[in-house]
């Protein structure tokens, strides 16, 4: 199927178009159109135009209107699920998870914009004040750009575009070109609600000059992101004064200390690094072990990892399902192979079929390795033997990434530590760092970006603007 483009809410088709093949069997699955910089300079008018009518809407009508595209979402759960595994080749029972998320996630924005609200201040506080109604308010951004990768193609796409639009603001959406369907099929949702403004939402893909044309235009206010450190990196030089929200990489890490209940840390621990392949952006790549449980807890990783079904993404019963591609593929093979000539030493995995990439867990590490220290994106996941919980703390926090990381332990000194001394935008104790709940606030700190996901915290942090206001 073609994934169509969205001129405001026109649809439009175009000649030019470009194939999504399955990364499990090759068949095309998709297509899209080929955009360039004139249309993004369009969609980008539309845009503007649209903001300006899209906030006198009222909130009563921009809430029904997610809570309807909610309900529909509920009846196409195994259509878009099918969809998602297609594109990107995601377990269908993890595809079906990530429609369900992506369904709260809508509502969950449609709740938490009417709970955004002003405060009156008292303007005599101050010996130069005087007697006044001083009062803020929150009011939309305008337009929003909103651009989101291949591992989430749906529940990323309405963590941005859902809070953006319940707040008033116009919204032009490019999603990856892995799964451009996925996203058209979530936007065509949203415009062909009854509830929709004219206009509100756009939806363009890949093509050339559209990135630079859109995101170095001054139309949008706010450009929220995610994918990798060097693309934000170049946004953040190219977008000129606007803001920009970025939830970048991550190197996710544990600690297991030797209070821990060592089955439950060891079958998360296979979860936390392994589930989607690896390609989450907190997969846990990282696990710290007290040098006392070391051997019992690798082993016990070993069988839990061993036990993980590899196959078909339309197995019931299969955990991991291919990689997005053969880049992906070829760069962790060749990562773990410069580790193993440097003296690591893989506990199982490191064989694969095509994108079929088996659980790897890597002892013998060094902390130079690329696998310890850089964002691998795959189902990789390297042992480090630590004294204790400092030693562990001083490793975790030397990285340059900083998205989430956790601990399982039931010394509650050293819980208490953890929370305050590991330097990361999120802590979970007794879980994995994969773990999240679509309406926690999400970000990390360093080079994992910034700003903060999770329905009202973008609506505060992105997606609204204070315009204060003092009658006299």
């Amino acid at each position: 199927m073609k994934a169509k483009l969205y001129f405001g809410s026109t649809c439009k088709d175009k000649k030019e178009c470009k194939e999504v093949c399955s990364p499990y069997d090759g068949r095309v699955v998709s297509s899209f159109c080929l955009c360039d910089a004139t249309d993004a300079k369009e969609v980008l008018e539309i845009a503007r135009t649209a903001a300006l009518h899209v906030k006198q809407i009222p909130l009563h009508q921009r809430t029904n209107w997610l809570l309807d595209v909610a309900q529909k979402l509920e009846i196409e759960r195994e259509r878009i699920a099918l969809c998602i595994t297609d594109e990107v080749g995601k377990p269908i029972a993890f595809s079906r998870v990530e429609v369900d998320r992506c369904i709260e996630t809508i509502k969950l924005s449609a709740n938490a914009m009417l709970h955004v609200n002003g405060e009156t201040f008292d303007t005599t506080a101050m010996p130069s004040g005087k007697k006044s109604l001083s009062f803020y308010k929150r009011e939309p951004v305008g337009v929003v750009l909103a651009i989101t990768p291949f591992n989430f193609p749906l529940n990323l796409v309405a963590h941005k575009i859902a809070p953006a639009l319940v707040a008033g603001n116009a919204v032009i959406l490019k999603p990856t070109s892995q799964a451009p369907r996925t996203a058209y099929e979530l936007v065509k949702l949203f415009i062909e609600s009854p509830y929709a403004p004219k206009d509100a939402l756009s939806l363009l893909y890949s093509g050339e000059g559209v990135n630079e044309t859109l995101i170095t235009s001054e139309i949008p206010r706010v450009i929220s992101f995610t994918g990798s450190v060097s693309v934000g990196r170049e946004i953040t030089q190219k977008a000129g004064i606007k803001k920009v929200a970025l939830e970048l990489g991550g190197n996710a890490a544990t600690y297991i200390d030797a209070s821990a209940d060592l089955v439950l840390a060891a079958k998360r621990c296979a979860v936390g690094a392994f589930i989607n392949s690896g390609q989450v952006c907190i997969s846990l790549q990282r696990i710290y072990v007290h040098e006392s449980i070391y051997e019992s807890f690798a082993q016990a990783l070993v069988n839990e990892s061993k036990s993980l079904h590899v196959g078909s993404p339309y197995d019931e019963k299969t955990f991991i399902g291919p990689m997005v591609n053969e880049v992906a593929v070829l760069k962790a093979k060749r990562w773990i192979q410069s580790a193993i000539d440097e003296g690591a030493k893989p506990l199982c995995g490191f064989t694969y079929k095509a994108l079929l990439f088996e659980p790897t867990i890597m002892a013998d590490v060094s902390e130079a390795m690329a696998i310890v220290c850089e964002e691998v994106f795959a189902p990789i996941v390297s042992l480090i033997k630590v004294k204790d919980y400092e030693e562990a703390k001083t490793k975790m926090n030397a990285s340059d990434y900083g998205l989430q990381y956790s601990i399982f332990c039931n010394d509650l000194s050293i819980v208490q530590r953890a929370i305050d001394e590991l330097e990361a935008g999120g802590i979970v104790i007794n879980d994995i760092p994969t773990l999240r709940f679509d309406l926690q606030p999400y970000g990390g700190i360093k080079q994992s970006g910034v700003g903060k996901e999770g329905p009202y915290f973008a609506l505060l942090d992105d997606y609204t603007q204070i315009k204060s206001v003092v009658i006299c």
